[in-house]
């Protein structure tokens, strides 16, 4: 047993953060199955409920933490798998290029943009979207990701079938189907994707002008990542520490990590202007390695 936990927690720590927060959804998943088996007094679909977001605004006073916590409750297994595979696979695109803290902003804010539109469209147009509406899955938070690459990137091709389409093209499809299903049954999801879409495509447009709007998201990202970082500190103590070399006014890791950004900037302009296929074997290389 003692063997098995070791090789779990051994797992876990290679995971990176979007992964992390993958197997989190997915305990999450399994911990409302359970509690629904064990609990045959509950309706179906409600032994997580204390963190679904209510589009009732008293409920919403006394579970303020839903804001956050519905982006992690799926009581579907087919709701909970698709969320799950699209989070992976751009997950790793997006890591590749981006550090892990900006994809945590993203994936945070988008489930709030998602929980803001939500609650504005059903306390706001209460003939349109009728009262008692409540929300779960993480579907706002990935479209945050998703948009946020469509829109970074929109020259980018992408290989589909035999043919290749352009990000936005990407992007713009899955909008017009989220507005399209503005009229379906799941009104109320619909609404929190593109809550997570428009947050996305406004990260991107200002991340393109050296403005990270996140910033003030920073405390409470700083803390996740403290929390899904694949290594803690050291035991050893540093008992003596040498000067840092300085280079043209800035220490030496400063002028390195100012010289590594530039490429990346360099790079993901190419991307934006001739796709990703234009890199170079070693510029590939080069990104494949900060994503890691």
């Amino acid at each position: 047993m003692n063997t098995l936990n070791q090789d779990i927690k051994q797992k876990l720590t290679h995971l990176n953060v979007l992964e992390k927060i993958i197997a989190i959804n997915v305990i999450v998943f399994f911990v409302g199955f359970v509690l629904q088996v064990l609990t045959s007094t509950l309706p179906n679909d409600s032994s997580l409920q204390w963190f679904e977001l209510s589009s009732n605004l008293s409920e919403l006073l006394v579970t303020p933490w839903s804001f956050i916590t519905y982006a992690f409750v799926h009581y579907d297994f087919i709701h909970l798998l698709f969320n799950m595979l699209w989070l992976y696979f751009i997950g790793q695109w997006f890591l590749n290029m981006f550090s892990k803290k900006l994809a945590i902003n993203i994936y945070f804010l988008g489930a709030i943009s998602g929980a803001v539109v939500f609650l504005l469209g059903y306390n706001l147009l209460p003939n349109v979207f009728h009262s008692g509406g409540r929300l779960v899955g993480a579907s706002a938070a990935v479209r945050a990701l998703l948009i946020f690459m469509c829109a970074y990137m929109p020259q980018m091709d992408l290989k589909f079938f035999m043919f290749n389409v352009k990000l936005w093209m990407v992007g713009a499809a899955i909008l017009t189907l989220d507005v399209l299903g503005l009229a379906g049954t799941n009104a109320g999801g619909n609404l929190a994707h593109i809550g997570g879409a428009a947050l996305g495509f406004l990260y991107a447009m200002q991340y393109k002008q050296g403005r990270d709007i996140g910033k003030g998201f920073e405390s409470f990202a700083d803390t996740l990542t403290g929390l899904f970082s694949k290594s803690g500190k050291s035991p050893l103590k540093t008992v003596h520490k040498r000067g840092n070399k300085k280079m043209a006014g800035f220490k030496k890791e400063e002028f390195d990590a100012f010289n590594k950004q530039k490429r990346i900037d360099i790079i993901l302009d190419k991307i934006s202007k001739s796709g990703y296929d234009s890199l170079t074997k070693e510029e590939k290389e080069f990104l494949f390695k900060v994503g890691k």
